[in-house]
């Protein structure tokens, strides 16, 4: 059985099913964690939830921003973005199979691989220097069930906003889950003590004064344990021994990026597809 980690696919089936070809992809012997930001921007977002719901357990989503934008979408909370390429999947036929699936998915996973029983963290886009693994896991399971519950129009209506930039432990209610979502779908820079900011998108080394890429916190508590994330276009294909960025920038005309794993989480290959541009950046 072979393991994989694919970056944003953000609605573009076409490359989607293409680098499963290249990887040879099974579902009956492969497990694969799609990183998050499953649609919106590419041509074919309904396609790429119908075919992670045909492969069952072998397919293994993550939440990203994006996929949050689409239930807010859909329950009322959000009205569409200029770049948004939603409305044939709102349309369909099959909507409500296809959001009931949606908001089943976590917003973070943890795969053990190997004899050795390696731990994998997997999210969208980062985890808060306060955190550690279990914290991260727990967290998110807070607001999955949220999204699971009858709830959920009343958080999507409430999910958006950059406030409270800061996690504390004391933190309650819509807040706390806010702060949640925020770091687990939006984070890049943070400063030193954890606040997030959400105004540059671009590449690590090019980090606005007084901020760092969330990775780079000195004493992150899941510094050593690996992770593996997307989200961060810019930011492009970053392989450390404890770290794993794989948003290739498909949507932009760039790669869909896969990382199969050996025997342990140290050795990995990188396959990629080209893809066609569907989004100019800044459009």
């Amino acid at each position: 059985m072979a393991l994989y980690c694919i970056g944003d696919v953000q609605g573009c089936d076409r490359a989607l099913g293409q680098l499963l070809e290249l990887i040879g992809f099974s579902p009956s012997r492969d497990t694969v964690y799609l990183l998050g930001d499953l649609v919106n921007r590419g041509p074919d977002s309904a396609a790429v939830l119908r075919r992670c719901m045909a492969h069952g357990d072998a397919l293994r989503p993550l939440l990203g921003n994006h996929d949050l934008h689409l239930l807010a979408l859909a329950h009322g909370a959000r009205k569409p973005g200029r770049q948004d390429t939603l409305q044939e999947l709102l349309a369909a036929p099959d909507r409500a199979a296809l959001l009931d699936w949606l908001r089943q998915q976590p917003l973070a996973r943890q795969h053990v691989h190997g004899r050795d029983e390696e731990a994998l963290l997997l999210v969208h886009a980062g985890v808060l220097p306060q955190w550690s693994v279990q914290d991260t896991l727990a967290l998110a399971d807070e607001v999955h069930a949220v999204l699971r519950s009858a709830d959920l129009r009343d958080f999507l209506r409430q999910m958006y906003g950059n406030a409270p930039a800061q996690w504390h432990d004391g933190l309650r209610g819509v807040e706390r889950l806010r702060v949640i979502v925020n770091a687990l779908t939006r984070l890049r820079f943070c400063t030193p003590q954890g606040a997030m900011d959400f105004s540059s998108t671009e590449s690590a080394g090019a980090a606005p004064p007084g901020l760092l890429p969330w990775f780079d916190v000195p004493g992150r508590r899941t510094a050593g344990h690996p992770i593996a994330f997307g989200h961060w276009s810019t930011l492009g294909w970053l392989n450390r021994p404890d770290l794993l960025a794989l948003d290739t920038g498909c949507v932009w005309g760039g790669a869909l990026s896969a990382v199969r794993f050996g025997h342990t989480l140290a050795e990995r290959e990188l396959l990629q597809v080209r893809c066609a541009q569907a989004q100019r950046p800044g459009a």
